[in-house]
This record gives structure tokens, C-alpha cells and sequence, in this order.
């Protein structure tokens, strides 16, 4: 299909009409590789079919210069096809004796005779075959490609071009821009007599669309429409290069392929446009290679720099470049496309390239360029580099972690290993540096690096120093290797009191690392309790490693239960005073402060801890991200906001590596634990069973939620006993707080559903005692409700005080599930309806459908008929409907993120679903259109 070439066509339509009237003339098409000049012949050939004009046509080819009048024998040899056998028998015998050697032998051996006649009075008598032709009917003559064609065809197309007065002819021949054979002598003469020269433009998005439709059959959604069009510039090759190659790898033209089109590079469009580049002069060839060797620092400069040009040499260059259509003028030293790329990188030999990256890295490192520009240059190098590269590489990688890419920075670091052979203090710095690039991603390698590098390091301190480099395994059991690693070189440095300055702090953070290691040790738990009374009640906290060891050692003490909650929020509140929620310190212990706070139900503490603005972040990796993902859905958690949880979690879980998995699982368990999502917690335990959990933090809260599971099918029994083993398991090492992994209260539950009512009052009577010992609002007030409820009517007083309590606590959920148990239990007396409509307007609030309609069976009322969404709350709905995050809404409405949970919330409560995966299946529904803005 020939689309929007009608101007051409009526142009050459025109000049026939006038070769009718003896007016002869000749048209140039002209246009970059790939515009359609050779479809524009085709549909004019196609065009004059059953016309009163004679088409006579020739396609040119490099490969087949050497044969002489190639062309013109086309030509002719075209004019015989269909021709009658009386028509070819007079076409044979009319050409005089100088003509009919051009034509002489069957073979094609003729052409190949270097001494051919090419006298004028061949070429008279060539010319003298068309005039008896002409008098019949008009002629169209198309040659294709013109710049290729042989030496003595090109002499006669110009002798021709010059001669066409008294004949009613119509020459159209097709140029290449910027192929050199183009700007050929005879080609120039032939050229020169055009009396019309048509350059077809680039196809529309109109067009486009259409070329969509034709090729699969089904129109293009217009998200792919618009990709193709852009990545091929409106370029027919281009375009249906990438058509072709989406419909032979199954692509449909939906929305969700159009980046995949626009990624896409054709390996046939590659071969053709590799073909194109080899036939260019070397200076084209080179500013090409400088190109695509340069990529997007490519500057004019430099890039004639490393191509050996001068300026006018640049600009000659980079003109043929943008005549070929491959650059999108004459100024932007950037491919039109990727494949392009490509295809000059196919054009070059293994040690061509070689060659250029070494004089690349050599031009940008004594230009002064970022370190990392050249290390890119280096790396695609593969052998000897230069003396200064290890130093280049080492640069490279810190700016690439300080812009959150630490796999890039161990690509950088262990190409630098490649150029250091001795085993000294420049090789152990280089696995140090190397260790602390893959801490985020590999903690394995990081900590066999680490291990490598100490014997080559003298000092102890600088053994201290890279094994504080390695990850804390915060929510994971660490390898015996590593703990024997630290352990030892601890050994090796002293204890803290008898150092000071840096070598203090490095022991301080080693000792830190042990006792955290040793959390799941009973001894080495009291031991870290008995070490926090030790310090005081107000532990040095100056340095970022008396920090750290205060975390630590405040998380002990909140695991065993020996600290009441007021003293350690206290403690935790003043180390994440001192500390910024950044990357830099994902990988020390102090994170577990916040696991404290959250524990003694200090939640502001953390959430303004988190708060980016108040600690504005430099990009981060996805695993450091990942983890402060986590921590933001544990505070939701503590707030009772399990909707908002689980949203933060699943992106922290889709983020991470698979060495840091167990943070956003052991969060995104604990949501479902919330939640009572039976699908959630199969899909968690199906991901966990793939894998062998080590730690004991993330071992204990999958048993809780296999006991879940087992209780929503209705094996209760063995939902108690896998609790109870829990418990077993916790007790035994030392971690009786179950604020932190509350297995307790679930058992409760399942005695009470079981019967046992002794057994579930005398472990409602323990949770209380450690609850109470503990004093946070939300384990203690959950405490009082679990108590409450088994006591029948003679505990209201104890849900009464379990209201009391859980109002200076943020979890609001909490709060709600005794509002409604109390409701309940007051049956008429005047105070149940108001405990009811608060605690279901709390559960709304909170995103749990479920106890906001016990809430409302218990007043004995319909649900809301007031549950039409706002305009604001619609727009909010439809934007979390099409995948958008909460920030990416406040940031598209230009609200606060508040503005926008608060939206969310109400409209989950309207509708009558949990959260985002239950909203997204509602959208979905014809019932629910009306919530679409």
C-alpha cells in the first residue's frame, strides 16, 4: 500500500500528460535510505498498467557495476516482457549495427566486454529504438537507485536526459542522499537535467496508523501507534521493519507492547543499514563508528577528535550521515534509531572497536570527563588498560553508589581486579570497595570478598574497618563464617574501653554486630540486657556506633521483655533523633530502633523518623529501598492501617533481591495476619516454602500465618498446635514480648473457639501479666480485650478499661475491634450504640469492611445509603485503579499524601473492600462505573 505519496503522483501524472503533447521531461526522487522512493516506482508502474503508456523499468545494483549497459538492457529487456512475439521480433531487428551490439548474445556475456562500444553513435542509436516507440504511445521510464548504475548506462541516461525534445517521454529516476556514488560525475549530468526534483516526506501518525491495521489485521491501540511512529521517525523501512519483527514474535498492537516496539531492533533492518554503512568513504565511516563508540557523550569535538577529522571534514561527514537518514540533522550527534547503532557497531572488526574504546577512554580522561563516562569506555575494553584505569574504575563505582546502582559499581570494581594482579593493599581495597557495592544485592559475595581481602591487609584496624563493611543481616541468621569473621577480628582489636578515637568506634560497631547475631541466644540475650543497664539510663549516644549498640541492645532487651516500653521508646526516640532514614545507614544496626519504637506503640517517633521531607534522600538501591519500604508498612501496621501496609510491602518485595527477601516478607506476612487474606497467605507461604528461612524473626510469623490458614480452613486443632509450637520455640530463646510476634493472642482465640476456656484464660491471664510489664497501649490494651471477651458480662470492665487504654495508642484498629466488642457486650444500655457507630466508623477509616459490618449488624441498622464517592474521592479511586502509588496521586492531583490516604480510606469504606486488590477487581465491574471520574 503506497500512502500519502498522492502529491508525487500527480506530479508525475502530470508530466505524462504532458509527454502526450511531445512536452518530454525527467523527474529526480530523492530521500534518505528507507523514505519509499523505490514503492513510489512500483506504484507508478503499477499506475500506467492498462494505461496508453509504455512502462519501461530498471533497478540498478552495486554488485553489478561492471556490466556494462546493465540498465539500459532492463530497460529494453522490460519492454519485451508481454510484449507480442511480432513486437519482439521487430524490437530485435530495428536497432542499427551500433545498437545492436549493446544487445548481442543471449548469455549476458556481452556486458562484460571491457571494450564495448560506448561512441555517441551507440548511444544515438539507442536513443533512435525509442523514437519509433514514442510515436506509438508515450513512454515512463523508471530507474531505480541511480547512483549504482554501470558506466555506460549512466552515459546514455544523460545523453538521453539531454535529447528529449521531439520524443514524448517521461524519465523518472531515484537517488540516494548521501550515498557516495550519488555524487558520481555522470551521475551529477544525469541529475542536472531533471526539470522536477520530488523528496518524499515522512509518513504521518495518520499513515501510520493505518500501516498498523494493515499488518495485523486489527487497529493499533493509539499508545503503540504513537511509539512506532516515533521510534521510526515516519521512515516506511523503519516502520515496517518494526511491524514485521513485533508481528513474527507474536506482539499484538496493544498499549502494553508499545514500549517493547519501541525497544525493538529488527535484525534485518540492522543487516540492510550495515550494508549501507561499509559502502560510505572512510571519513563517514569513522565519524559513524565515533558515534556509536561515544554514545550520549558524544560532542562535536570530541567525537571529530577520535574519527580524525577536521571541521570540515566534521561537517561533510555529518551531512552525508543526515542525507542517509540516519541522523536527525546535521547537528545531533544521535542515531534515529537504536538498530542503527547497531549496524555501525556490526560494521566494525573485534579490533577496530577495541581500538576506539582505548582512544575513547584515552580522549575523555584527558578532557577531564565524569569518571564514569570513561569507565564505560573501559569496559568495553578487553585488554591491557592503562595504568590510571584501576583508579578511573574505583571512581566510577563510588559515583555509581552514590546514585543508588551498586550492581554497576561492582561491574566497575571487578573489572579494576582484572588490571590488579599482586596480592597487596591495593587488591584488598579493590574487594573492600567491591564488598560494600554487592552488601545490597549479594550479601554472600560481599562477605567472601571481605574475607579475601583481610590477609592482605596488615593493620588490625583495617581489618576491623572492612569487616564493619559487611551487611547486618538484620531480619536473617548469619552464616558461621561471618560471625566467626567478626568474632575474631573483634578478638584481634580489643574491647572498646581500652581504645578511643576511630579504632573505639570500629569496636563499638563490631560488638554491636555480635550481640546481634547472638540475639537468637538466650544467654547472649540476657547478656545484651544486662550491658544496656550497664550504660545507664542514658546511654552515650554521640557516635553513630554508640548508636548502633544502643539499637541493638534495645532490641534484645524489648525481644526478652526486660524493659518497660516507656524506657526503651525513650532511648530508641533519642538514637533516631541523632540518625537520618537514609541508605547509608540500611546497612548498620540501627534500624532496629525503629523496631522498638514500633513495639512500645511510639509510632510518631518512627513515622517522623521516615518522613523524606524532614531527611531528604539521595537515590537509593532497590534492596536499600526496599527495606525502608518495609518500615514504613510496619508503621501503617502499628497504626492499624493494613490496606496502606500492604501496599508498601508488595513493592518492597517486588524490589528486593532475593538475599534480602526477608524484611518485606516478614512485614507483608504480618499484613496478612491483619488482614485475614487467605489468598495473601497462601501466595507468602508458597513464595517461603521455595526457599529456607534462617532467621528466627521470619521463621516465627510464618508459623503464625500457616496457623492462620489452618484456622480459615477450619482446622483449629492444628492451627493451635502450630501456634503453640511457636510459642515453644520463642520461649526457648529468650523472646517472651509478643508485641513484637504475637502468637499468644491467636491462641487465646483458637482455645476459646476450641471450648477451652481454662487454657484460654490462664494464657489471657500470661499475655496480661507481659503486657502489662511491657506497657505499651496497643499489647495492652489488646490484652484487656482478649480477657474481657472471656469473662462474658463481668468483663465489661475490662473492655471499658481496654477503651481507656487504647486511646493513647495510634492503632486505631485496635481501638475499633474493642469499641465493637464492648458495643456488643452492652447490649440496649444507652453507652452500645455509640461504642458501635465509633468503632465502625474507626474500622472504616482503617480499610476492614468486615468490622465496620459487625459494627453495624450490632446496631441493628442497614449499611450507609451515604456512600456516594466525592469528586475528589473518584478521581483518587480511578488513578489507584490504573496502578498509580499514593505518592504518584498526590503528586499527579497536586494534593498531599495525607489528602490522598484520607480519600482512600473513606471511599474503601463506601465501596465496601479492603484495599487496593479488591478496589482494582471492583473497577472492573460494569456495577461500579459510576466511580470513574
Amino acid at each position: 500500500m503506497l500512502l500519502e505519496r498522492d502529491k508525487e503522483m500527480a506530479q508525475v501524472d502530470g508530466a505524462l500528460c504532458a509527454a502526450v503533447d511531445g512536452r518530454s521531461s525527467m523527474i529526480v526522487v530523492t530521500g534518505p535510505l528507507g523514505i519509499g522512493r523505490s514503492a513510489l516506482l512500483r506504484g507508478l508502474a503499477a499506475g500506467a498498467d492498462g494505461s496508453d503508456v509504455r512502462v519501461l523499468t530498471a533497478h540498478a545494483a552495486l554488485m553489478e557495476q561492471d556490466f556494462a549497459f546493465g540498465v539500459v538492457r532492463q530497460l529494453f529487456d522490460s519492454l519485451m516482457t508481454g510484449a507480442t512475439p511480432e513486437a519482439r521480433r521487430k524490437l530485435r531487428e530495428e536497432p542499427d549495427r551500433f545498437a545492436r551490439s549493446v544487445f548481442s548474445g543471449d548469455d549476458g556475456t556481452a556486458g562484460m566486454d571491457p571494450g564495448i562500444d560506448t561512441s555517441e553513435a551507440t548511444l544515438h542509436g539507442l536513443r533512435s529504438l525509442l523514437v519509433g516507440l514514442c510515436e506509438e504511445t508515450p513512454l515512463l521510464i523508471l530507474v531505480d537507485d541511480l547512483q549504482w548504475a554501470d558506466v555506460p548506462s549512466l552515459r546514455w541516461l544523460a545523453y538521453l536526459a539531454k535529447r528529449l525534445r521531439g520524443l514524448r517521454i517521461v524519465l523518472v529516476c531515484t537517488l540516494r542522499e548521501g550515498d557516495p556514488w550519488s555524487r558520481y560525475a555522470l551521475v551529477r549530468e544525469v541529475t542536472e537535467c531533471a526539470g522536477q526534483t520530488l523528496s518524499p516526506t515522512p509518513l504521518s501518525l495518520d499513515a501510520t496508523r493505518v500501516m498498523i491495521e494493515e499488518q495485523f489485521e486489527e487497529p493499533g491501540e493509539e499508545p503503540y501507534v504513537r511509539a512506532c511512529h516515533e521510534v521510526s521517525a515516519g521512515n516506511p523501512l523503519f516502520l515496517l521493519s518494526v511491524l514485521v519483527g513485533m508481528a513474527v514474535s507474536g506482539y499484538r498492537p496493544t498499549a502494553e507492547n508499545a514500549e517493547t516496539a519501541r525497544s525493538l531492533r529488527p535484525s534485518g533492518l540492522r543487516e540492510r543499514l550495515t550494508g549501507c554503512i561499509r559502502a560510505q568513504t572512510e571519513p563517514v565511516r569513522d565519524l559513524a563508528a565515533a558515534i556509536a563508540v561515544l554514545g550520549d557523550h558524544a560532542r562535536p569535538a570530541l567525537v571529530a577528535q577520535l574519527a580524525g577529522l577536521d571541521d570540515i571534514g566534521l561537517s561533510s561527514a555529518l551531512r552525508v550521515l543526515y542525507e542517509l537518514g540516519l541522523l536527525p540533522d546535521e547537528r545531533t550527534l544521535r542515531f534515529t534509531h537504536r538498530v542503527v547503532q547497531d549496524a555501525v557497531e556490526s560494521s566494525l572488526t573485534i579490533t577496530q572497536r577495541e581500538d576506539l574504546h582505548h582512544s575513547a577512554a584515552a580522549l575523555l580522561y584527558e578532557g577531564g570527563r565524569p569518571a564514569e563516562q570513561v569507565a564505560a569506555q573501559l569496559m568495553a575494553v578487553t585488554g591491557q588498560s592503562p595504568a590510571w584505569s584501576t583508579a578511573v574504575l574505583r571512581s566510577a563505582a563510588s559515583t555509581a553508589l552514590r546514585r543508588g546502582a551498586p550492581e554497576i559499581a561492582a561491574r566497575y570494581l571487578r573489572r579494576a581486579l582484572l588490571e590488579s594482579t599482586g596480592q597487596n593493599a591495593e587488591r584488598a581495597r579493590l574487594l573492600i570497595d567491591l564488598a560494600t557495592a554487592e552488601r545490597t544485592f549479594d550479601p554472600t559475595a560481599s562477605e567472601r570478598h571481605i574475607a579475601q581481602a583481610l590477609p592482605m591487609l596488615p593493620e588490625v584496624k583495617d581489618r576491623a574497618a572492612a569487616v564493619q563493611r559487611m551487611p547486618p543481616a538484620l531480619f536473617a541468621r548469619p552464616s558461621s563464617s561471618m560471625v566467626e569473621l567478626v568474632r575474631r577480628t573483634a578478638e584481634e582489636l580489643g574491647a572498646p574501653e581500652q581504645l578511643d578515637g576511630t579504632t573505639r568506634e570500629t569496636a563499638l560497631c563490631l560488638e554491636a554486630r555480635l550481640r546481634h547475631y547472638a540475639q537468637e541466644d538466650p544467654a547472649a540475650l540476657s547478656s545484651s540486657t544486662e550491658r544496656l543497664r550497664e550504660l545507664g539510663g542514658e546511654p552515650p549516644l554521640d557516635s553513630g556506633a554508640e548508636r548502633e549498640l544502643a539499637a541493638v541492645l534495645l532490641c534484645s532487651a524489648t525481644f526478652a521483655g526486660r524493659l518497660s516500653a516507656s524506657a526503651a521508646s525513650r532511648m530508641a526516640g533519642r538514637i533516631l533523633e541523632r540518625e537520618p532514614a537514609d541508605e547509608a545507614r540500611v546497612h548498620t544496626t540501627v534500624p532496629l530502633a525503629a523496631i522498638t519504637l514500633l513495639a512500645a506503640d511510639s509510632v510518631h517517633d518512627v513515622e517522623t523518623w521516615l518522613t523524606p521531607e524532614k531527611h531528604p534522600r539521595r537515590p537509593v538501591s532497590a534492596s536499600d529501598e526496599a527495606l525502608l519500604l518495609a518500615q514504613r508498612a510496619m508503621v501503617h501496621i502499628s497504626r492499624g492501617r493494613p490496606a496502606w501496609a500492604r501496599e508498601h510491602a508488595e513493592r518492597a518485595l517486588r524490589l528486593t533481591a532475593p538475599y534480602w527477601y526477608e524484611a518485606p516478607s516478614v512485614v507483608l506476612a504480618a499484613v496478612a495476619l491483619e488482614l485475614g487474606d487467605m489468598p495473601l497467605s497462601e501466595e507468602i507461604l508458597a513464595g517461603a516454602g521455595s526457599r529456607t528461612p534462617t532467621g528466627l524473626a521470619l521463621t516465627s510469623v510464618l508459623r503464625i500465618l500457616q496457623a492462620s490458614v489452618h484456622a480459615q480452613r477450619g482446622m483449629r486443632a492444628r492451627a493451635l498446635e502450630d501456634l503453640l509450637a511457636c510459642g515453644r520455640q520463642l520461649e526457648s530463646r529468650g523472646w517472651h514480648n509478643s508485641a513484637v510476634f504475637p502468637w499468644r493472642p491467636r491462641a487465646i482465640g483458637l482455645y476459646e473457639r476450641l471450648g477451652d476456656e481454662l487454657s484460654a484464660m490462664v494464657l489471657a491471664d500470661e499475655e496480661h501479666s507481659w503486657a502489662a510489664a511491657w506497657g505499651a497501649p496497643a499489647v495492652l490494651g489488646r490484652a484487656l480485650r482478649l480477657k474481657g471477651r472471656l469473662h462474658g458480662d463481668r468483663g465489661i470492665p475490662m473492655l471499658r478499661k481496654a477503651v481507656e487504654v487504647l486511646r493513647s495508642s495510634r492503632n486505631e484498629l485496635e481501638l475499633a475491634r474493642t469499641l465493637v466488642l464492648l458495643g456488643g457486650r452492652l447490649g440496649s444500655r444507652p453507652e452500645a450504640e455509640a461504642a458501635l457507630r465509633e468503632g465502625g466508623e474507626l474500622a472504616a477509616a482503617c480499610g476492614a469492611p468486615w468490622l465496620a459490618k459487625r459494627a453495624e449488624d450490632g446496631l441493628g441498622a442497614a449499611p450507609s445509603q451515604n456512600n456516594a464517592l466525592t469528586r475528589s474521592e473518584r478521581k483518587v479511586v480511578s488513578l489507584a485503579g490504573e496502578g498509580l502509588t499514593n505518592q504518584e496521586i498526590a503528586k499527579t492531583l497536586g494534593v498531599s499524601l495525607r489528602a490522598v490516604e484520607k480519600h482512600l480510606t473513606n471511599s474503601y469504606r463506601k465501596i465496601g473492600v479492603s484495599g487496593r486488590a479488591e478496589l482494582a477487581k471492583v473497577l472492573r465491574t460494569s456495577e461500579f462505573t459510576h466511580l470513574r471520574p
